[in-house]
């Protein structure tokens, strides 16, 4: 009972600061609960929660399931903008000429804009206008 409890103090405190900047990956850290609860009951859903939060935010801001997904709504709702810069993570968009749209709330990327350039869905930080995640 001793390493039970450990592990999942462990786990917990482990995740608490995955969770405090996990934007996004509530879904992963539920999905890794359920499937922890499944294996090993309430201690692996404790773990399995801290792994796929932890496993989501290696990812960046939207998990890997939610990439496909929101990739086909993002290109099904706006036109792409040319541009000849380097479409990377850390890239600055231009001020002017570019759409930035709010990320539906379904997809947990709360205080980040999306647009869609050269064809590439991106989020970007609005204050900034940086590219913080490439979804391919």
């Amino acid at each position: 009972m001793k390493t039970s409890t450990l592990l999942a103090t462990a786990a917990l405190a482990l995740s608490l600061p995955v969770a405090a900047h996990a934007q996004g990956l509530i879904g992963g850290a539920q999905r890794g609960a359920e499937d922890g609860a499944d294996a090993a009951g309430p201690v692996g859903a404790i773990v399995g929660g801290a792994v796929g939060a932890a496993t989501g935010a290696v990812g960046g801001l939207l998990g890997v399931d939610e990439r496909p997904r929101f990739r086909s709504y993002a290109v099904r709702q706006h036109r792409s903008y040319d541009w000849d810069g380097d479409v990377r993570v850390g890239t600055v968009l231009p001020g002017s000429g570019v759409s930035y749209y709010e990320v539906p709330s379904e997809y947990g990327a709360r205080g980040r804009r999306y647009t869609v350039v050269n064809d590439r869905v991106v989020l970007v930080d609005p204050g900034t206008r940086r590219i913080v995640q490439v979804i391919d």
